[in-house]
């Protein structure tokens, strides 16, 4: 996901009506897709400053931090949403006027006891 110039939107998302799951893009040459099959929930926070986006999948949660993100959330809630991957700040003052950008992605693995409902291991939790 590149962009050309300091005008053009950042990609770091995509809808895709025929998505069967979500590609997280962590870097260039890491991505990880989560089957819709497994999607849980998801909850968006609003602040002052950053909007954040939790999905949570039977096996990891995503959590996505920048602005605009209900749009995000509106895709997801049809099982549209196809790809999301971190964007340059750079392009954030353009982007967010008008169109989702998602500033940074956290991962993590969801783990589960015998018994349990799953809890968040910190161990797995992958920035960028």
């Amino acid at each position: 996901m590149s962009t050309k110039s300091n005008t053009e939107r950042p990609e770091c998302w995509s809808v895709d009506p025929q998505a069967r799951g979500l590609r997280v893009v962590r870097s260039l040459e890491h991505s990880l897709v989560l089957p819709f099959e497994h999607f849980i929930y998801s909850e968006l926070e609003a602040g002052a400053d950053e909007e954040v986006l939790k999905v949570t999948f039977a096996t990891h949660e995503v959590i996505l931090k920048g602005s605009r993100l209900d749009r995000l959330e509106a895709a997801l809630q049809r099982f549209e949403l196809g790809t999301v991957a971190p964007a340059s700040g750079k392009f954030e003052r353009v982007a967010s006027q008008t169109q989702p950008f998602v500033r940074e992605i956290v991962i993590l693995k969801r783990v589960r006891n015998d018994g349990d409902a799953g809890g968040v291991s910190a161990g797995g939790q992958s920035r960028r």
